[in-house]
């Protein structure tokens, strides 16, 4: 059981100031592990070039084959540590599955930075993938039940803000280390910067409380009473939140067992939404750009340094995109925000396949490839990815939450491996029309959120799954009376 002076103290109810200068740390060191998610998944553009050197030039020798095994080998880690991690954090809370996570990044990036061998190498990325999937799946649930329902959008949008921000100081780190440093290993002192937001996450979870909800959960009313007390600023919200948890635990207890729940149709129909938004988020060729922007701008004409330090302006534009999320979430619903940020990235795909199809390779070709690049990421990193996390924090029941969550989320990285193993064969074979490909992709998933996603913007997360059990129940019964 989790414990820490959280559970002991009998705080009387906190001050505004102390509310939020206790919320932005207990977000800070939560999104340490989106930090390290970030970083993780963007060092490796910069570290491939000099990975694929031969081993007396200090790199391991990478062919085409081991360079997809090894990008990947992260991305099929990430989705068996969702899977797990899901279970885990309802067994044994948020704040421990951090913290053991936390040892797991320090560990992978260690192992990846020391690897003697290919071998070994594909075997490091996979165990600091385990770490990276099952942040992303704990990362975006505990900020969200410890935020509360008006600080929860702008406080899980900051997740994928960190998850940016890492990628946009590994890119800074690659570019730099690239044009300074002559030393063969340099691959090697990239990956090993990747235990810092480990290590920082170690420490943070020992300076954190426990997630309230899961306590109530647990049955540790009380434990949850005192922790609420510290993250709200007036007695009202506690009185509120603490009824709302309450009512829905008597229900939990007294409803079907988790085994039965899992069986039920209307949360089988919300892990297919969720497994859904999945296949929306990567299928918009968001991390075919990360890995491969580099050889996208090659096939213009553009050196393999000046490529590397382009992707600068893709980590830049996505901080500031995320930036713009958190204040949009704030103020409009889930589903606009992914249909216009959809909307977008279509016309985006479709103008870069232009560029690339039908202008000739020059110096124009490049900055008008670039530009399309960066606009598909500004709406891409402001619509729709912090919608992704926020909804994967949002719509699944207490319960079973942590599991489903992890589920659907692991369901997000399988398909994030598809894309990223399936694009440098797809451009080969189909060339720059690839691009028309991602746009006629998109507009199936824009009719998807159009037809199938509920809208949970302004409701506690024990409304919505009120709502959803509501929504999904009258579908059901309403085909079931159209098939009588």
């Amino acid at each position: 059981m989790e414990t820490n002076d959280y559970d002991k103290e009998t705080p009387e109810q906190a001050s505004g100031d102390s509310v939020r200068q206790r919320l932005f740390f207990v977000v800070l060191v939560a999104t340490m592990g989106s930090l390290a998610y970030g970083y993780d998944t963007g060092i490796i553009s910069g570290a491939l070039p000099f990975m694929t050197l031969p081993a007396p030039q200090g790199g391991l020798g990478l062919n085409p084959f081991t360079e997809g095994l090894v990008t990947s080998s992260l991305i099929f880690g990430a989705a068996l540590g969702a899977f797990l991690s899901g279970y885990l954090s309802d067994r044994f809370g948020r704040r421990i599955t951090l913290r053991s996570l936390a040892l797991l990044f320090v560990l992978g990036a260690l192992g990846t930075a020391l690897a003697p061998t290919v071998n070994i190498m594909i075997v490091m990325r996979f165990l600091l993938g385990v770490a990276v999937g099952g942040g992303s799946s704990t990362v975006p649930v505990f900020i969200a039940e410890i935020a509360g329902p008006r600080k929860r959008a702008p406080l899980v949008s900051r997740n994928e803000l960190m998850i940016v921000s890492g990628q946009l100081v590994a890119y800074i780190v690659s570019a730099l280390m690239s044009y300074l440093l002559n030393d063969p290993h340099l691959w090697r002192y990239m990956l090993a910067l990747a235990m810092v937001p480990g290590v920082l996450l170690f420490i943070g979870t020992f300076f954190v409380p426990a997630s309230p909800h899961w306590l109530v959960a647990e049955g540790r009313v009380k434990d949850a009473l005192r922790v609420l007390k510290t993250l709200r600023e007036h007695p009202r919200e506690v009185q509120k939140e603490m009824s709302d948890m309450k009512q829905q635990a008597r229900e939990s207890q007294q409803g079907p067992s988790t085994k039965e729940l899992l069986k039920q149709k209307w949360v089988l129909r919300l892990v297919l939404t969720g497994a859904g938004m999945g296949f929306v988020l990567q299928f918009t060729g968001v991390n075919a750009f990360m890995y491969y922007t580099p050889i996208i701008l090659k096939t213009t004409g553009m050196g393999t340094s000046a490529s590397i330090a382009a992707t600068i302006g893709n980590g830049i534009v996505s901080v500031l995109a995320a930036i713009a999320g958190i204040k949009g979430v704030s103020r409009f619903g889930r589903r606009p925000m992914l249909m216009t940020g959809l909307t977008i990235v279509i016309c985006a795909q479709i103008a870069l396949g232009c560029v690339l199809v039908f202008m000739p390779q020059d110096m124009t070709q490049s900055l008008l490839a670039l530009g399309c690049i960066l606009v598909f990421l500004f709406f891409m990193q402001m619509c729709i990815s912090p919608v992704y996390w926020l909804l994967m924090s949002e719509l699944f029941p207490m319960k079973v939450r942590g599991a489903l969550t992890g589920t659907a989320v692991s369901f997000q990285w399988i398909c994030n491996a598809i894309v990223a193993f399936a694009f440098p064969p797809l451009l080969a074979v189909a060339g720059n029309t690839t691009f028309f490909i991602f746009a006629l992709i998109n507009i199936g998933s824009l009719i998807f959120v159009a037809m199938a996603l509920p809208e949970t913007r302004g409701k506690s997360l024990e409304q919505i799954e009120t709502a959803m059990r509501q929504r999904f129940g009258e579908q059901e019964r309403a085909a079931a009376g159209e098939t009588a």
